[in-house]
């Protein structure tokens, strides 16, 4: 895998951003609202503030105004004051908490590999993740699903990492100083803007990234999903004019639907979660614990997965035969399994699978 932090991978996108000819960044500022003509109809340009003492309110006329300002987005406030309406929200309540830390540890801190990964499960709601950064450093994330974060002393946070039910973690870290943090943060809810379902929508207006759709950061699929998007905005533009924002919001919505299914499938196996659960939903997501289960020792399983959980493949690539029948057989190697009620949905799944190809 290609490790390193965001902070690097950010500083490393805006220099060749500010590289560009035709790149103008306007800064310290913030964004305080939407400019549109005397009809409503189209955005024109937004206004700014700057955080400098005296500044004064400007206007920043624009043909297009993209909002990539994150979950903490505007747009939805703005639409009303417009005469539109605001978009429908989904949620999935999670609560998630983590704390991070960076250490200076040896090359084989984990005998060789770059990194570990312990997913919280509904047993055991605590995990990490731990990877070789540049500068020779490690960065060392825990999560605990519900409750507290993990603990932001030291010492407490090395106990945490001892906690889980995998010690790799904690045996790379226990001896070690941190060079920084731990620091922590909370992220209550996975949150969907549905904006492809408005009726009405302004032109030169369009949103994406985590405005949009801001998913549970423990399955690593936000920046993936917001580079799609901007692909996406790539093909809107290319005749020059101003995109059809439902057009783009449908194809935003096609993009968003895989991952947040991934997302909100895991959060609602945790019986605190709170969100829509569906007799399908509860039948895949016991498949899916079965078929991680497998990837443990099964290496086709575990690189269908991984293909999957980072957008390379769809969803339904876990339901191709020769995978459901990889899962059905872990299944009957792990009777187990049947007494959690795991066994038969997946043989169900798989058996749907297999029927329907066949029909083809």
């Amino acid at each position: 895998m290609l490790s390193l932090t965001r902070p690097f991978l950010e500083s490393q996108i805006r220099d060749r951003v500010l590289a560009l000819p035709n790149v103008t960044v306007a800064g310290p500022c913030d964004i305080v609202g939407l400019v549109a003509t005397p009809d409503g109809r189209r955005v024109s340009g937004v206004t700014v503030f700057g955080r400098a003492d005296g500044s004064a309110a400007e206007v920043l006329p624009a043909d297009l105004v993209v909002d990539a300002t994150g979950r903490a987005s505007r747009t939805p406030q703005w639409l009303p004051a417009m005469g539109y309406g605001p978009p429908a929200e989904e949620r999935v309540e999670i609560d998630l908490g983590y704390a991070t830390s960076m250490y200076r540890l040896p090359a084989a801190a984990l005998d060789g590999d770059l990194g570990c990964l312990i997913a919280p499960t509904p047993d055991v709601p605590r995990g990490g993740a731990m990877a070789r950064v540049e500068g020779n450093r490690w960065i060392v994330t825990l999560t605990r699903v519900g409750g507290r974060p993990p603990p932001t002393e030291p010492a407490g946070f090395v106990a945490f990492a001892g906690s889980l039910p995998v010690p790799d973690i904690h045996v790379a870290i226990r001896d070690a100083e941190p060079v920084a943090g731990p620091s922590t943060y909370r992220f209550p809810a996975n949150r969907w803007r549905r904006y492809d379902l408005l009726p009405r929508l302004p032109t030169g207006l369009l949103v994406l990234g985590d405005a949009v759709c801001c998913l549970n950061p423990v399955y690593g699929q936000g920046m993936t999903v917001a580079a799609q998007e901007a692909l996406a905005l790539r093909g809107a533009l290319g005749d020059g004019r101003a995109p059809d924002a439902h057009r783009f919001f449908r194809e935003i919505a096609r993009i968003v639907a895989s991952p947040w299914g991934i997302a909100t499938g895991g959060d609602l196996s945790f019986a605190h979660a709170t969100g829509r659960r569906s007799r399908k939903l509860r039948l895949i997501g016991r498949y899916l614990a079965t078929l991680q289960a497998g990837a443990a020792v099964d290496a086709g399983l575990a690189v269908s997965f991984l293909r999957v959980s980072s957008l390379v493949d769809p969803p339904t690539a876990l339901l191709r035969p020769r995978t459901a029948v990889r899962v059905v057989r872990y299944s009957r190697k792990h009777p187990d399994e049947r007494e959690k009620g795991h066994a038969a949905p997946e043989r169900r799944v798989a058996s749907q699978v297999l029927q329907g190809r066949r029909e083809q």
